[in-house]
C-alpha cells in the first residue's frame, strides 16, 4: 500500500497508524482520508493483529480539517458536499468498527475531527499540555459527522456544552468527562502508558478482546430484555472455545496463557 499522509509499522502483532502530515498538525485532507480507510478496511480483514496504535507525527496529533481542503468546500454544491461528508464518516465508521482494539496516543492538540479520531478510539491517553475543542460553530459549522462517536463517548450533557460554545478544554476536563482514559506528564510517559496499555492487551485473549467490542456495542445499542439473551449466548460461546477452554485451564493450573508474548 502506497502511502502518502499515513506511516504504518508492525511488531509484536502491533500495528502503528501515524497521521504524517505535521506540517499541517496531521490536519485531515481526502487524500488522508482515503488512505486512512483503504489502511482500517484492510485491518478489518486480518485475525492476526493483536491492537492498533493510532498517533501523530509532530507536536499536534490532528488539528481537524486542513485549511486547503476546507477552502475547496466552500464552492461544493449540496451534492458535493454530501459525497465529500459520506467519505469521512466512512473512515470514522471503520475506525470505530475496527475488531481490534485501538489505542490513541494524543500528543497536543486534537481540534475539531481531531476529537473525533480520540473518540473512536477504544483507549485513549494524552498528556496534560493535550488540548482539545469542538470548534465548528465558531466557523458556522457543525461536528456532524463526529457527532456520534463523541456524544457516545462524553455524553449529551457534556456535548451540549461543547459543541455549542466550542471552547477548548485541557486533559483533565477531558479524562473527567471521559473523553481520554488516561494522562501523562510527559511524552516520556506518554509513551510509557501507551505501552502499557499495549502490554495489557497482548496479555488478553485476543479473541475475547475482539468478542467484548462486539458485545459492548451490541448491549449499548439494545433494551436491557434484548441485551440479556444475547449476553448468555455470548458467555456460552465463549466458554467452550478453544481460547476460553485453554484461558481457563491456565488459570487454573496457574500456568501462562498461550497468548501471552514471553
Amino acid at each position: 500500500m502506497n502511502l502518502k499522509t499515513l506511516l504504518v509499522d508492525e511488531e509484536r502483532s502491533v500495528v502503528s497508524v501515524t497521521l504524517n502530515r505535521p506540517d499541517v498538525h496531521n490536519a485531515f485532507n481526502d487524500e488522508l482520508i482515503r488512505e486512512a480507510s483503504e489502511v482500517f478496511l484492510a485491518l478489518e480483514k486480518r485475525t492476526d493483529v493483536r491492537a492498533v496504535v493510532l498517533r501523530g507525527v509532530g507536536p499536534n496529533f490532528c488539528a481537524g480539517a486542513d485549511l486547503n481542503w476546507m477552502s475547496r468546500m466552500v464552492s461544493y454544491s449540496r451534492e458535493a458536499n454530501v459525497r465529500d461528508s459520506s467519505l469521512l464518516a466512512k473512515m470514522f465508521a471503520l475506525i470505530d468498527d475496527c475488531p481490534h482494539p485501538v489505542v490513541g496516543r494524543i500528543q497536543g492538540a486534537a481540534i475539531g475531527g481531531g476529537v473525533g479520531l480520540v473518540s473512536v478510539c477504544d483507549v485513549a491517553i494524552a498528556t496534560t499540555s493535550s488540548k482539545f475543542g469542538l470548534s465548528e460553530v465558531k466557523l458556522g459549522i457543525l461536528p456532524a459527522v463526529i457527532s456520534p462517536y463523541v456524544i457516545s463517548k462524553i455524553g449529551q450533557s457534556q456535548a451540549r456544552a461543547l459543541f455549542l460554545t466550542g471552547e477548548r478544554f485541557d486533559a483533565a476536563r477531558a479524562q473527567q468527562i471521559g473523553l481520554v482514559h488516561r494522562v501523562a506528564e510527559s511524552e516520556e510517559e506518554l509513551d510509557r502508558l501507551t505501552n502499557d496499555t499495549v502490554d495489557q492487551l497482548l496479555s488478553s485473549g485476543p479473541e475475547a478482546v475482539r468478542a467484548c467490542k462486539k458485545l459492548i456495542r451490541q448491549v449499548a445499542a439494545s433494551e436491557r430484555v434484548d441485551a440479556i439473551g444475547f449476553t448468555i449466548d455470548a458467555i456460552a460461546e465463549r466458554r467452550v472455545s478453544p481460547e476460553g477452554q485453554q484461558g481457563m485451564s491456565a488459570f487454573l493450573k496457574k500456568e501462562r496463557a498461550p497468548w501471552i508474548p514471553s
